[in-house]
């Protein structure tokens, strides 16, 4: 999953560019997967916090609410096996998998999708759900990581893992983490990951207007 965090002075990017206002956010909150018990692992906008205070593994960054950190790592690392309940995976500070009990939605591996919204004050949920969620361009979480090598446990791995590319480089992914608005003592935005953060505009952008001109020919599209 991956979107956009906001950026700082004179680097910033246009509001809506980068995700829909907090205020205005209405979150899309999927009902919990029919038939299965309430979520072991409780999470609320508070249980997001700066991506630079998670550990990072290799080009991503992982968390535990369980107080399972150290089994996550160990997952994370060795690049195989499966997560323990309540660990975070995240790759930009905007969008979030969080691991359930076992056993609560089977067909995402207990996995639960967030897209989040970020700022200097915080963390507030935009949408969750399970199977249903999209990100800010509205392509499918899960579509993409049931794609995933059953070894990697719906995670998309150092080389992608089975998942659908990314037209983001790891030089842009790691221009979004150092620039999470949520960090009080982030460093200041380097020469390099302007540039970057640059480029991430323009793929927004192309995407964007990708997005828009296939919404446009199904529209079109004759009805049968």
């Amino acid at each position: 999953m991956w979107t956009l965090p906001r950026l700082i002075g004179s680097l910033a990017l246009p509001t809506m560019l980068l995700f829909p206002l907090a205020a205005s956010a209405q979150a899309n909150r999927a009902a919990e997967p029919e038939g299965e018990k309430a979520p072991a692992v409780q999470v609320d906008d508070n249980a997001f916090r700066c991506m630079l205070d998670m550990t990072k593994v290799r080009h991503f960054y992982v968390d535990n609410l369980s107080g399972r950190l150290a089994e996550t790592v160990a997952v994370a690392q060795a690049g195989t096996g499966d997560y323990p309940e309540g660990s975070v995976v995240q790759l930009v500070p905007n969008e979030v998998m969080i691991k359930q009990q076992k056993g609560f939605s089977p067909i995402t591996r207990d996995w639960e999708f967030f897209w989040i919204d970020v700022d200097t004050n915080g963390s507030k949920i935009f949408r969750r759900g399970f199977v249903e969620v999209n990100n800010r361009f509205e392509m499918n979480c899960f579509a993409c990581h049931v794609k995933a090598h059953a070894q990697n446990d719906f995670t998309c791995g150092a080389e992608g893992g089975g998942c659908d590319p990314i037209p983001l480089t790891r030089e842009m992914f790691g221009a979004l983490q150092r620039t999470d608005p949520r960090c009080p003592n982030r460093p200041p935005v380097s020469t390099e990951d302007a540039a970057a953060l640059k480029m991430v505009s323009e793929v927004v952008e192309a995407m964007k207007t990708a997005n828009a001109s296939n919404r446009t020919m199904s529209e079109d599209a004759p009805k049968k």
